[in-house]
């Protein structure tokens, strides 16, 4: 499903005055997104949002985007049809490259099953600027930490196309860190994701 009017066939963007280098500039640090992609309760938002906390402690600017956020907003027309899914993952990596050119360390905490999405996320950010994370942990973790209580729902038939119990998960082939939280702590995971960012001068 694509939502595009055909008026955007006739849209021609005026030329800029101040460039992304400007603005990071202003800022002192790289814009860049890092991809959290995992199952329900694998700690995506969890780690996010750490990492988040540590970046602003450390004077960087950097925003956390989840699905909480979007589909009360931006997304909130959509269902969980593939199709629907496929859309917000779009709107999503849109939005994510709007900030990474105005200089934000944006943290991108979606479930994003399928690598077709998120390889299409890769392509309109910029391989320079993504960092794909997959926070991993078994099934069975996941389900017993179901924080939202979405896995007892979708075990019971009042959540369909739910990922993990009716619907498929795509791991990454070549993330670029692959955290497991069945085994690492917060802390480790954290220090990993921040290790990382060191390539994009934050």
């Amino acid at each position: 499903m694509v939502y595009m009017s055909e008026s955007t066939r006739n849209l021609h963007a005026s030329p800029a005055i101040v460039s992304r280098e400007d603005r990071e500039k202003l800022l002192g640090q790289s814009g860049s997104v890092l991809w959290f992609t995992g199952m329900s309760g694998s700690g995506k938002s969890t780690l996010a949002r750490q990492v988040e906390a540590e970046l602003i402690g450390c004077g960087r600017l950097a925003y956390v985007l989840d699905g909480d956020i979007v589909r009360r907003g931006l997304c909130s027309d959509l269902g969980f049809s593939e199709e629907d899914r496929s859309e917000n993952i779009r709107r999503v990596s849109e939005l994510a490259a709007i900030l990474a050119d105005v200089g934000i360390i944006v943290l991108s905490a979606f479930i994003s099953p399928f690598r077709s999405d998120r390889a299409q996320a890769r392509d309109r950010i910029g391989s320079a600027r993504f960092i794909e994370i997959f926070v991993d942990a078994p099934l069975e973790v996941c389900e017993s930490r179901d924080p939202k209580g979405l896995y007892r729902k979708a075990r019971s038939g009042e959540i369909k196309s739910f990922t993990g119990i009716d619907s498929s998960f795509e791991p990454p082939e070549a993330a670029g860190l692959h955290l497991k939280t069945d085994r690492q702590s917060i802390a480790e995971c954290v220090a990993e994701v921040l290790g990382a960012l060191k390539n994009y001068s934050v």
